[in-house]
């Protein structure tokens, strides 16, 4: 299996959870939206480009290793979305391209939000295709992250990369496998275990050796119907950890 390595290394993430209300609960491992919504940003592909969103989301596999647990903190937000100047369209760029919002004018009064972010965390992301000749490649995906076509953010606006996140390529036999392949952060957590989730797969479930182990499965409903903009559906991940090489 060809993969792709990605480093997360920020000092604040927003891995999101299903909202209740208005509480941004966040999760210990990117989602499949926010996977497909990184990389579909860096290849250029347009919000409203539901087809290869799609397509991206129903391909893409993916496995997360949490090198630095870091710390998880709470931002508390109020807006009054319904104010004149937050119709602007002079705060997001995109290589010389406005990029304007809608206004809030329909939704009078203030706002209060109270949205959760892990902060110095580091996670270590093994990325691979389903249909892998089919385009984007891995090789195109590579690209793209390396040298994005709009900036890249993980999970929300503000949580602005620290580093580069292309880290490496390497060949394993599952996702799991790569993640006990890759190499530590500098900044990493003392071990020699790591927390990782990985999705239930015939080649991905299987142990290997003593390098990983399976604490549960769980479902979790993270897939995006990007047309009509809701999380739908439900996959299988596993939770367990694993024991880098290095």
């Amino acid at each position: 299996m060809d993969v792709l390595l990605l480093r997360f290394d920020a000092p604040l993430m927003s891995f999101g959870a299903p909202i209740v209300d208005n509480q941004g609960e966040i999760q210990p491992y990117p989602a499949l939206s926010m996977m497909t919504g990184l990389l579909g940003n860096a290849l250029g592909v347009d919000h409203s480009e539901f087809d290869r969103l799609e397509r991206l989301q129903e391909r893409l596999r993916y496995a997360s290793r949490q090198d630095r647990r870091g710390r998880r903190i709470e931002d508390y937000q109020t807006v009054d979305l319904s104010k004149p100047y937050m119709d602007d369209d002079r705060a997001w760029t995109t290589y010389g391209h406005t990029e304007s919002r809608a206004g809030g004018s329909a939704s009078d009064g203030t706002h209060i939000r109270h949205r959760d972010y892990w902060a110095d965390a580091i996670h270590t992301v093994a990325v691979t295709l389903d249909a892998p000749d089919e385009p984007p490649t891995l090789n195109d995906l590579a690209a793209a992250v390396q040298h994005p076509a709009r900036p890249l953010f993980l999970g929300r606006k503000p949580c602005l990369p620290a580093d580069a996140l292309f880290a490496d390529r390497l060949q394993a036999d599952s996702l799991p496998e790569a993640l006990v392949q890759a190499p530590l952060h500098a900044r990493a957590d003392d071990g020699p275990t790591f927390s990782a989730w990985w999705p239930t797969h015939p080649d991905a479930d299987t142990p290997s050796e003593e390098a990983l182990d399976v604490d549960l499965r769980e479902p979790v409903t993270d897939r995006r119907d990007w047309k009509n903009q809701i999380h739908v559906g439900e996959r299988w991940i596993v939770n367990g950890t694993v024991r880098p090489q290095a």
